[in-house]
Order: C-alpha cells, then sequence, then structure tokens
C-alpha cells in the first residue's frame, strides 16, 4: 500500500526487460518459536521497499525479488521467490489467496498461500508499472505508474477466468496509493506537496467520484499510507505534514479528528486499522515507532519502540489483537515485527532484588504483577528465567502470584557476578503479557582457610596461617581479616587485625597462657566477595605438663 521508491518510479520499461520470466521457489527459513510476548523475525532479505498484508492466519511481506510468508505468530512458512520488482500486495480475507504487483513485467499475479505456486498473471501490459493494490470481495483495485505512461487506477474483476483492466478516473500526476474498504476507495497522490486523496464509492458497477480532499486548502503533503475503516465510512492518512494521523468522513470529506500533532514526532510513515475498527495503529520513522490509538476519541492506548532502525513505510497490518509491521534495520535488512495483544489493557510486572546475594546462599526476589485497569490479577502463573554471567540461561521453578498479584522468587546463584532474573506472565484473555528483569551483583564465594597447631605449650609462640581464596574471580588481597581468640574456660577473648598478602595468604603468631582457646577468623566480605571465616581449636599445656 505504497508508492515505488523515488528512484524506481523513474525507471523507464526497458530496466525491466528479462523480468517476464518469473519463477516461483520455496526456501525453508529458521524462526524462533512463538511466544506471548512481542517478537522481531529476520525476513532473509535487504531492501529499501515492501508491502506487508495479513488474511486469516497468515502474513505476506513484499521485498526485493520475493514474497516471505508467515504464520500469525510470526514463524516463516516459507517464500515465494523469483519476483523480482514485486511491491504492493492484497490478500483475501481467508488468506488463501495472495495478490502481487509486478511493475517488472507490468502483471498482477494470483498466488496460492498455501502451496506458495503463482495460480494466474494478468496482464497490464497497457497500464504499466503496477504499484499498489487493494481488494474488496471480488473486485481488485491496482494503482499504476510512475515509469513511463499514464497515473491512473484500474479495476479488475478476479471472479473470471480472464479479468479485463478497467481503468477509471482522471490521470495522476504521480503513481498513486490506493486503500478500500466496504463500499469506500480511496486514492492518493504519495510524494505530492501538496497531496490531495480523492475518494470513490464502490456500492454501484463502475465506482463514483464522490470528492477531493484538497492538500492545499487542508495543509497535507507527502502522503506515505493511507487506510479505509472496514465499513468504508472513515479515511485514515498518515501525511509527512502536518506530521499527524488524521480521520476523514469519506462521505463529507470532512477531517474528524486528529491522532496527534502538529508537535513533531518523527514522519507518519505507515498506518492500519483493526477488524472491528475500535483501535488505529500508526508508525513513525523516529521517535515512538508505534502506537495505538483509540479510534473514537483518539486517545494513546499503547506505545512501543524498536531497539534499531524505523518501520517500513506503509507496513502496518492487524491480525485480530496483533500488530505487525515491517522493520528496517540501518543496513536495510527487513524484519517482521509482531506486537501481541497489543489491544488488550496493558499489564505490568515489577521485580527486585534482595542486596547483598552470595553465590551458594539463598537470595529472595519480590515483585507484583498489576493491570492498568485497576482489576486485581490475582493467582496467575509466572515463569522465570535466570542467566549467568556467561550467558548461559535456565528456567527456574515456576512462581504463582498471590490474590493481590505479589510474588517472591527464592533461588540460590550458583555463581557470582552480574545475574540477571527475569520474570514474566503470559498474559490471558483479558489483559496482555509482560516481564521485568532485574539484575544483581552477586558477590562471589570465598573460603578463608586456618591451618595451626591444635596444641602447645605456655609461654611458645603458635604460628597460624591461612588463605582467603574466591570462587570464579580473583580473591581480594592487601585486606584485612578479623582474628578471634576466645578462651573456652570462661569466654574471655581479643581481636586484632591481620592483612592478607598480594598472594592472598596470610600468616600470624600468638604466645597464649595455658587452657583450651578457640582462634577464629574472619573476612566480612566487600561488594565483590562474600563473607566467610574458619575456627581451630587449640589446648596450651603448662611447661610441666
Amino acid at each position: 500500500m505504497r508508492f515505488l521508491p523515488a528512484n524506481r518510479r523513474g525507471l523507464a520499461p526497458s530496466v525491466f526487460s528479462g523480468l517476464l520470466a518469473m519463477t516461483c521457489g520455496l526456501l525453508v527459513a529458521l524462526a524462533p518459536p512463538a511466544t506471548a510476548e512481542d517478537s522481531i523475525t529476520d525476513l532473509g532479505v535487504s531492501s529499501n521497499y515492501g508491502d506487508l498484508v495479513v488474511g486469516g492466519d497468515r502474513v505476506a511481506v513484499s521485498a526485493d525479488d520475493r514474497i516471505v510468508i508467515a504464520d500469525t505468530t510470526g514463524e516463516i512458512e516459507g517464500v515465494v521467490t523469483g519476483l523480482p520488482g514485486v511491491f504492493g500486495l492484497a490478500m483475501t480475507a481467508d488468506g488463501t489467496h495472495l495478490y502481487a504487483a509486478l511493475p517488472g513485467s507490468n502483471e498482477v499475479a494470483e498466488i496460492d498461500t498455501a502451496t506458495r505456486e503463482i495460480t494466474r498473471r494478468i496482464d497490464l501490459a497497457d497500464y504499466p508499472c503496477p504499484s499498489s493494490l487493494a481488494l474488496t470481495g471480488e473486485r481488485l483495485w491496482v494503482g499504476y505508474g510512475g515509469c513511463s505512461g499514464d497515473n491512473g487506477v484500474l479495476g479488475l474483476d478476479m471472479s473470471v477466468a480472464e479479468p479485463e483492466p478497467s481503468p477509471f478516473g482522471n490521470p495522476l500526476p504521480v503513481s498513486p496509493l490506493i486503500a478500500a474498504a466496504g463500499n469506500t476507495l480511496v486514492v492518493g497522490e504519495g510524494v505530492g506537496s501538496p497531496a490531495d486523496l480523492f475518494v470513490y464509492d464502490l456500492s454501484g458497477a463502475v465506482p463514483l467520484l464522490l470528492g477531493e480532499i484538497d492538500g492545499h486548502t487542508h495543509g497535507n503533503s507527502r502522503l506515505a499510507d493511507v487506510a479505509v475503516t472496514p465499513d468504508g465510512s472513515h479515511v485514515i492518512s498518515a501525511f509527512a505534514v502536518p506530521y499527524s494521523f488524521d480521520m476523514w468522513d469519506a462521505t463529507t470529506l470532512t477531517k474528524v479528528r486528529g491522532y496527534e500533532g502538529p508537535a513533531f514526532d518523527g514522519f507518519p510513515t505507515a498506518v492500519g486499522i483493526s477488524s472491528d475498527g475500535a483501535y488505529i495503529a500508526g508508525a513513525r520513522d523516529w521517535g515512538t515507532a508505534m502506537t495505538l490509538y483509540d479510534t473514537a476519541s483518539g486517545a494513546k492506548v499503547h506505545t512501543e519502540n524498536i531497539p534499531e532502525g524505523e518501520v517500513l513505510s506503509g507496513s502496518v497490518a492487524f491480525s485480530g489483537r496483533d500488530v505487525f509491521s515491517v522493520v528496517k534495520s540501518p543496513t536495510n535488512q527487513l524484519s517482521l515485527w509482531r506486537l501481541h495483544d497489543v489491544t488488550l489493557p496493558s499489564s505490568t510486572l515489577t521485580l527486585a532484588a534482595a542486596p547483598g546475594g552470595t553465590a551458594r546462599e539463598p537470595l529472595d526476589l519480590t515483585g507484583q504483577l498489576a493491570f492498568a485497569d485497576g482489576t486485581t490479577p490475582g493467582v496467575r502463573p509466572l515463569t522465570v528465567t535466570r542467566t549467568l554471567p556467561d550467558g548461559t540461561s535456565a528456567e527456574l521453578s515456576a512462581v504463582t502470584t498471590t490474590a493481590d498479584g505479589t510474588f517472591t522468587i527464592t533461588d540460590t546463584p550458583p555463581v557470582g557476578g552480574q545475574i540477571t532474573y527475569t520474570v514474566r506472565w503470559e498474559g490471558g484473555a483479558g489483559h496482555r503479557w509482560s516481564k521485568a528483569s532485574v539484575t544483581t551483583a552477586v558477590r562471589y564465594g570465598t573460603t578463608l582457610t586456618l591451618a595451626g597447631p591444635t596444641s602447645g605449650v605456655a609461654g611458645k609462640t603458635l604460628v597460624f596461617t591461612g588463605e582467603l581464596q574466591a570462587e570464579g574471580t580473583t580473591p581480594p588481597y592487601r585486606v584485612w581479616i578479623t582474628v578471634q581468640r576466645t578462651r573456652n574456660s570462661d569466654g574471655d577473648s581479643v581481636e586484632w587485625w591481620e592483612s592478607i598478602n598480594s598472594f592472598g595468604s596470610y600468616a600470624f603468631e600468638d604466645v597464649p597462657d595455658a587452657g583450651e582457646y578457640t582462634y577464629t577468623v574472619r573476612w566480612a566480605g566487600d561488594n565483590r566477595t562474600g563473607a566467610a571465616q574458619s575456627s581451630q581449636v587449640v589446648t596450651v599445656h603448662e611447661p610441666d605438663e
């Protein structure tokens, strides 16, 4: 549902010579298993342009020389190849048939989405460079032009074996961008400044022009995308200027409302409408990547950003409660972005770890699941994942929330270092999934040894040695430990400091009186290593014993 890029619109037909013989093939692509979370799946192709459509349980993306077909979990099913220059797409509501505009061969191809084979080709040699498609029932609408000859729109009756092109309307200055639903077709000038929208009534045998939404009057320029509400009553435009997504009455051709704007938060690039017409999803080239709006009120329902890149122009479509789009990386690598259950009320998870955790000792984490609409979560199952400093992850025992949504996790981390815990709720029929992560510094486990005599003679020197060791990291050195000598008969004790040398070892001497003593060495720990201690009992005899 977009224009070809400017550097393609001016190509002469000769550039496309040799592209008429096209073949279809199936490539196997790997995708991560589907989860309740949002997902980004590499489409295995680089391009500056393309289109995205959804029908039934399938999603199709055109890019470069292929169409990638995925299911509505985002998992790739296969790829139709050998389609150089493929651009605009349209799909039947049940997802069984896909239509593709092939400007390179001046054709529209019909594709069986189950077999991923071309079943028909409709010749449009007299209307070169088809680029934008829209489907209402059995009628396929085609926007063409941009490479040579006229620019315009035609209709095809796909219920007959050999559809005949039926052009209508006045010639356009540029290749049009089109959208249709119900009995409404909108034809837009994409690169114009100003840019106009032409609205047609499709209730009759021939499209009837209702009128024009004048770009000069409304200050509209550079149309990036356009959509029609399912009942055909309203048109939603995505003009680069005035920076907003706007709703227009398809009968009176007046503006109903804007969705944000005129403040600049990136140029609008794509817009889609949910199947019930209740929500609008709008993408921008920077700032907030995707915003979900309540159609009736214009209120923001949800916002989402991507780590890098931008949403490809015109590539937004709903699939039930999900929103799909195509993300283009800085290197033009394309990925399928799925926002799961985005129309549901949101949920949030919080997670915090108790400070001062030490390896091989219990660590408590607490958190809470909450719903944005204020309802009480009740008992809900949560999954917990622990990621160690070396990057290895393991799923821990599941936990459940209490009635108010709070929960506690107790884990015994096996090593020290920066450990990340992630808790996830898969979502439910009434609320969207959520997850939270916390990274906590777990101190490395330490051992403090103590070696020395178990007996001695009063007045004689006792010599003790030991080492401070840490698991998984270098041990502390040039630090201080405490030494405590306690007389076991009455509990009388003395305490002093000893230092750990650069080799991690220590030594001390003592000359006690006769009696039984317990020597205890203690390392208090620091922000990197845990505490440790060791003890030894020594019996000191009188000299004549």
